[in-house]
């Protein structure tokens, strides 16, 4: 009965011994905390979510445990495929750039569960060298100003923005009500055009508020990762 317990753990799997499976997990749990610090510190976005880097090191094991699973058993890998099919992930992704983590994880845990270390170490290394180097681009913000004033000040509006912002200012929205007498302003800016033009002109609140007419001022600063 011992004898039989031990060749059950010791030959799991067909070609895997437990010495090799006891590697590749081992393997997969050190890559798997380089992509953790890969994610951690090349994480641009307002919110950083701890479950999910640490949901990346799970993932990568999981991919390992399901490889070492199938082996070279092409029935059990075919068996796989069509449970894996019918499951349906629900999981929203907040920012585009945590896909390619998701992958990175899953790639490095195929890689280790079949015992290709020096594959998923270079892949991984490189990888992590073009995520620390690009991790921190940013995309180049949208801003959104929303003016107020009366119909009598509309001109000197459009003339104002059109001088503080070089013809980079998009009108998006012209409301005018007849019966108050007021006009609504809401322009699109890109960050780089704002940050210009307060290094030239001074900040639009001052600038707008010179304009006879004027009510209320409102910037709001959008990005992909408060839109979704």
């Amino acid at each position: 009965m011992k004898e039989l317990l031990y060749e059950s753990l010791v030959n799991t799997t067909e070609g895997l011994t437990l010495e090799e499976m006891i590697l590749n997990f081992a393997a997969a749990a050190i890559l798997a905390c380089l992509i953790y610090i890969s994610y951690r510190v090349s994480h641009s976005g307002a919110v950083y979510s701890e479950r999910f880097n640490v949901s990346l090191i799970m993932l990568t094991l999981i991919s390992t445990l399901v490889m070492n699973v199938i082996g070279n058993n092409i029935a059990l890998s075919l068996g796989m495929v069509g449970a894996l099919s019918i499951v349906r992930f629900r999981t929203a992704i907040k920012d585009p750039r945590d896909t390619a983590y998701i992958f990175w994880a899953i790639a490095v845990g195929i890689c280790c569960g079949v015992s290709d270390y020096m594959i998923a170490a270079i892949g991984s290394a490189v990888i992590f060298a073009f995520l620390l180097l690009f991790g921190f681009v940013r995309n180049n913000d949208r801003i959104m100003v929303m003016i107020n004033g009366s119909s009598e000040a509309q001109e000197e509006i459009e003339r104002r923005m059109e001088e503080l912002y070089a013809g980079r200012a998009l009108l998006r929205v012209h409301n005018v009500s007849l019966e108050e007498d007021a006009s609504e302003y809401i322009y699109e800016v890109s960050d780089k055009a704002m940050r210009r033009s307060e290094q030239s002109n001074g900040s639009l609140q001052k600038n707008m508020a010179e304009i006879k007419g004027v009510i209320n001022i409102s910037i709001v600063r959008q990005d992909d990762e408060i839109n979704q």
